[in-house]
């Protein structure tokens, strides 16, 4: 359903917390503004109370681009985020039938645990990354290499 309306930048943030799918355009140019508009929403909230992004991780990001790495880094803090939302998800289903424990030591067993994921992967890439063929020995240097041809389609 289309419903055209201006609206205030708390009134979007408020659709993004129920979870509402929405689209904001310029009413004058239909120039989709939705991307600025949640920087704008995420850059007001970061000066209130505790924020999300600390200077070092905003620093590493903008790094980012003009980089090599800009279009995965946008994929991978996508999923971490999704991962990161389904695992809170988990613990809240579970706090509910949790007493003895508090939800404090749940929290800091979890982000134990996805420091111990994200130094994996960090290991998988780098290794990936600055992987370099096995030298050969002299006798195989001798012998002529079959080479392999693969059809593309």
């Amino acid at each position: 359903m289309e419903i055209s309306s201006y609206v205030t930048l708390e009134e979007v943030r408020q659709l993004i917390v129920e979870g509402e799918s929405f689209e904001v355009r310029d009413a004058r140019t239909g120039k989709d503004l939705t991307r600025a508009v949640l920087l704008q929403i995420l850059a007001e909230h970061e000066d209130i109370g505790l924020p999300i992004f600390s200077t070092q991780l905003l620093t590493t990001v903008i790094r980012f681009y003009g980089d090599s790495l800009q279009g995965i880094i946008g994929n991978y803090l996508e999923r971490s985020i999704q991962v990161f939302s389904e695992q809170q998800q988990q613990l809240r289903g579970q706090i509910g039938n949790l007493v003895v424990q508090a939800p404090r030591s749940l929290l800091n067993q979890l982000a134990e645990r996805n420091m111990e994921i994200w130094k994996g992967l960090q290991q998988g890439i780098k290794s990936g990354l600055s992987a370099t063929p096995d030298k050969p020995d002299e006798e195989q240097k001798a012998k002529p290499r079959a080479r392999k041809r693969v059809a593309r389609q």
